[in-house]
């Protein structure tokens, strides 16, 4: 726990460092903090937070920067997001396309960094599923979608299975599953697993992720970036072409992107993923700030602004957070 000095002190750091760009220094801490300390006392707390692992020094400097662990604190503890309006632009009702596109440029134009929007995501239903034996745990998933698109995906699963439990399995899920969506699948399964038999449960679990990834990898082209020379202009990656060419890699890599935003679409409100957390941001240098938006109460995809880690992130969240009231009420009333 910090006391409330090594918090302001905090504080004052990430926003200069975020302003500025350059490590901070105990006169600058001093100055901007509006507290009667010495260099010495200040120096002290900023041992402290280095001890915490809050903050880090540069080789080249005497000054300091935020880590991620850092950014999370001051994110989730001391920012206040106000959320007045902002002069944005509203987004005309028109096809849902459009508005998708219009959020991207919105998002990149008010952030000056990179807007990602995932377009409304489908139902994920599927008509039949089949399972077939290749070799010793090594099955071919087969699905049928109600349209008649097939897709197939090879799974490893842990036990071994005969033929014929196989199409035991499938004939039980095609007769009590076929129809449902996987989010409505996975609802029933997470309730009834106990009562199936365990060759059963296990297959209906490999039938929905396989399922999910079908669509994610489907749906991968549904995700609408804008912005991304942006971060040319951002001295962070501007100094790093390794860096930069990692991020555009990512941008690259929509599948990936589209499960970032999934797991997104998971919470409610704004939600920020900081660099190098997780595995969902896999690169130090990027932080994500997203939300979801809705047609008519219910959530349908999710939008949001990717930057450098060193990013306002006040602003962001109302960038973000006014977008998504946008997106939601022009598809909603579009009708």
């Amino acid at each position: 726990m910090l006391d409330d000095r090594a918090k302001l002190l905090l504080k004052t750091l990430v926003e200069r460092y975020i302003a500025d760009g350059q490590p901070v220094g105990s006169r600058t801490l001093s100055r901007s903090a509006g507290l009667d300390l010495s260099p010495a006392t200040i120096r002290n707390v900023m041992s402290d937070l280095e001890a915490l692992g809050l903050i880090a020094s540069p080789h080249t400097s005497a000054g300091r920067v935020p880590t991620t662990r850092g950014y999370r604190l001051f994110v989730d503890t001391m920012l206040t997001a106000q959320r007045e309006q902002m002069s944005a632009p509203s987004l005309a009702a028109d096809q849902p396309q459009k508005v998708i596109a219009n959020a991207a440029h919105l998002l990149s134009n008010l952030s000056q960094f990179v807007g990602v929007v995932m377009a409304p995501r489908r139902a994920s239903v599927f008509k039949q599923i089949e399972f077939l034996r290749l070799s010793e745990r090594r099955l071919l998933v087969i699905i049928v979608s109600p349209d008649g698109d097939v897709q197939n995906r090879v799974i490893f699963p842990e036990s071994d299975y005969s033929q014929s439990q196989l199409v035991e399995a499938s004939n039980y899920i095609n007769a009590h599953f076929a129809g449902l969506t996987i989010e409505q699948v996975r609802d029933r399964l997470q309730s009834e697993v106990e009562k199936l038999r365990g060759e059963i449960a296990a297959l209906m679990q490999a039938a929905v992720k396989v399922s999910s990834e079908v669509l994610t990898d489907a749906q991968a082209d549904d995700v609408v970036i804008s912005g991304e020379r942006n971060l040319l202009s951002v001295t962070d990656f501007s100094s790093d072409m390794g860096q930069l060419r990692r991020a555009f890699d990512l941008f690259e890599e929509k599948a990936q992107l589209m499960r970032l935003l999934d797991v997104s679409s998971k919470a409610e409100g704004v939600r920020i993923f900081i660099g190098g957390e997780s595995q969902v941001v896999p690169f130090e240098e990027l932080s994500i700030v997203s939300a979801n938006y809705e047609v008519d109460g219910q959530v349908v995809g999710t939008l949001g602004v990717i930057g450098p880690t060193r990013m306002p992130y006040d602003r962001m969240i109302q960038i973000v957070d006014i977008t998504s009231r946008l997106v939601s009420n022009a598809l909603s009333y579009r009708k």
